[in-house]
């Protein structure tokens, strides 16, 4: 990463003085104002440790690639910039270049410098500018079109320290150009998020890459030993595609070729071809093909002159026209592996079916892969890792497969073995079949006990644990469909009365009678009910505002008033507080701030005599 002052990221040609001068003031009157109505402003303080930038991202397409820093300010300024799509900052291969704006205000004075995390680790070249204020504006320079030293910290993924003066909104924008797949997951982290963010993704990439070692070792003896020729092309496909998954994540630009641009820049292709014909030439040689079915081993060896041929292309080639291929390549070239298998195991050779097996989580996972870099699927864990845990199955499967071809042809005309082998097949099945049925009811068990945990013991109701959970998402739901929620915190009034009077027992069963009919009330609203401490109940309602929200919350009220709790003795007067907050579809409140809130009007209407309903303000 280079640091300069911010200027164009290509030259441009002076501009005249007054458009410069007008567009001065447009951003002194609005203020540095958002993108677009639609675009929020990001606050952070000592909570936010890590920030995922997609909800406050508006972003522009120049198709030219010609833009500076001035012209998309302009852009942003006449609402040209849109929010991204459902959140999605994926965009498959394009031409030109993309700009993001983020408008932040940093509120904690603990943590004046934040670190951009790029979350892809293949784009050519990124722009970061950052204006304050004042006016003053700093640009930064990543991508691995850069020397890797040259990053603000040594990670995979491009990276740059932000600078976020307290109290002050810093409007940060970002250009992204690349001939690699548009994927720009931007997230701002503190420095202690970082290093425990650093510290899980180097735990997880460790075991991945420890279980290939593992696998490359144990084969190599066996190789050694057996000097079998699947074994050798079983280690070429090992480290082939530990290759190619080293190139994606950025680890062969951090540890392998650090200084050579260039290297990182072809290594996707390259690698991708590399283990493609691993791929081809280990499915040859484990499935027999040039005994089994000859046409099938004569395309076979077509692919592999072909990814051959690719190889030697893509040391030339522009990247955006190769590496596109090259994906596209890798479906065509697992889905006739898949073909091969299929014929051969129609054709009576067993060891198939764990090779069929091992392909079809290969298969998988890099599908949903591939289908990120041409924006076909969103980038979620599942379909971001997918390649990694299926390539982890299918070379497990795919050791055991080898083990297996090897047993199979020693043994295949001993009628004895053969015997005992179909007699462990059988067990194995009903073992399986066994363990599935414990798993399944295991998998009930864990269902029942998760249902528990979130369920208060006395009165049936949601915990707490899980309504701030449930809360949380239906706050974010609420925010992104623009519908207000209407928080209620409700207190039976002088409980501690009921229970000096008539004991605890006695004050078990109102709680339990009141729960069931704030539920009763409730219920019709679609309303989030939760236990939320001794006899304090809180509840959300969606599609609610203040005024609905307070005339709901009236309802209950003179439903709990006008319905005694039955005792066994004698029925017991049963009454309550409330306080009413909303929650309103601009505001940027968090759980705790709209609890304290709520909990503020339950203040109100304790204060006001007890047995009422108290609203607090909406938020702005």
């Amino acid at each position: 990463m280079t640091t300069t002052p911010a200027r164009s990221a290509r030259p441009s040609p002076p501009r005249p003085l007054l458009p410069r001068l007008w567009l001065l003031l447009c951003l002194l009157l609005s203020g540095w104002g958002p993108a677009s109505a639609a675009q929020s402003l990001l606050d952070l303080d000592r909570h936010s440790g890590e920030v995922a930038l997609a909800p406050f991202t508006g972003y522009y397409h120049d198709a030219g690639g010609r833009f500076a820093l001035s012209d998309a300010e302009r852009a942003r300024i006449e609402g040209r910039f849109r929010l991204l799509p459902d959140g999605n900052s994926s965009f498959g291969f394009q031409r030109g270049a993309y700009w993001f704006h983020i408008a932040a205000r940093n509120t904690d004075p603990d943590t004046p410098r934040w670190l951009l995390v790029q979350g892809f680790a293949l784009s050519d070249r990124i722009d970061v500018y950052t204006r304050s204020e004042d006016g003053r504006a700093r640009h930064q320079i990543g991508g691995d079109s850069q020397p890797f030293a040259s990053r603000a910290i040594r990670y995979r993924h491009p990276n740059f320290w932000i600078d976020l003066p307290v109290g002050q909104r810093v409007d940060l924008y970002v250009r992204v150009q690349s001939q690699s797949s548009m994927q720009v997951p931007l997230t701002l982290y503190t420095p202690s998020a970082f290093t425990e963010l650093a510290r899980d993704a180097q735990l997880g990439i460790g075991v991945y890459y420890g279980i290939l070692l593992a696998l490359f070792f144990y084969n190599l003896v066996l190789w050694l030993s057996l000097r079998d020729s699947s074994y050798f092309w079983y280690l070429f496909h090992i480290c082939a595609f530990g290759l190619v998954l080293l190139t994606l994540n950025g680890l062969g630009f951090e540890y392998l070729w650090p200084d050579s641009p260039w290297l990182a820049d072809h290594s996707v292709p390259l690698s991708i071809c590399l283990a493609q014909v691993g791929m081809q030439q280990f499915a040859r040689t484990f499935l027999g093909l040039a005994e089994r079915w000859r046409l099938g081993d004569r395309i076979g060896l077509g692919m592999i002159a072909f990814f051959v041929l690719l190889g030697l292309i893509a040391t030339q080639a522009p990247y955006r026209i190769v590496t596109p291929i090259a994906s596209a390549a890798v479906f065509v070239s697992i889905a006739w592996i898949a073909v091969e298998t299929v014929v051969v195991l129609r054709r009576g050779y067993k060891p198939a079916r764990l090779f069929l097996l091992a392909w079809s989580a290969f298969l998988l996972g890099t599908g949903m892969f591939a289908a990120i870099a041409f924006d076909l699927l969103p980038k979620v864990f599942i379909t971001e890792y997918g390649v990694q845990i299926g390539s982890a199955l299918e070379m497990l499967l795919l050791s055991v497969a080898l083990g297996y071809r090897y047993a199979s042809l020693r043994n295949e005309n001993e009628r004895i073995v053969r015997e005992a082998r179909d007699q462990l097949e059988h067990k194995v099945e009903q073992r399986t079949g066994e363990l599935r049925t414990a798993l399944a009811q295991l998998e009930k068990a864990h269902d029942r006990l998760r249902e528990t945990a979130q369920r208060d013991g006395l009165t049936g109701l949601h915990n707490r644990s899980h309504f701030r959970e449930a809360f949380e998402s239906l706050l974010h739901r609420a925010r992104r469909q623009r519908r207000p929620l209407a928080l209620m915190m409700i207190d039976l009034d002088h409980f501690k009365q009921i229970n000096d009077h008539h004991g605890h027992l006695v004050g078990d069963e109102c709680l339990r009678w009141a729960a069931g009919l704030i539920s009763q009330v409730l219920a019709p609203q679609h309303a989030l009910l939760a236990r939320f401490g001794g006899e304090e109940f809180v509840a959300v309602l969606p599609d609610h505002d203040l005024a609905s929200g307070s005339r709901v919350a009236e309802a209950l009220r003179l439903r709990l008033r006008a319905q005694p709790c039955p005792s066994r003795s004698h029925d017991i007067p049963v009454t309550a507080s409330i306080g009413v907050h909303e929650i309103a579809p601009d505001s940027d409140l968090g759980v705790e701030a709209a609890l304290q809130f709520a909990d503020q009007a339950l203040y109100l209407a304790k204060a006001g005599g007890r047995d009422c309903v108290r609203m607090w303000g909406a938020a702005a």
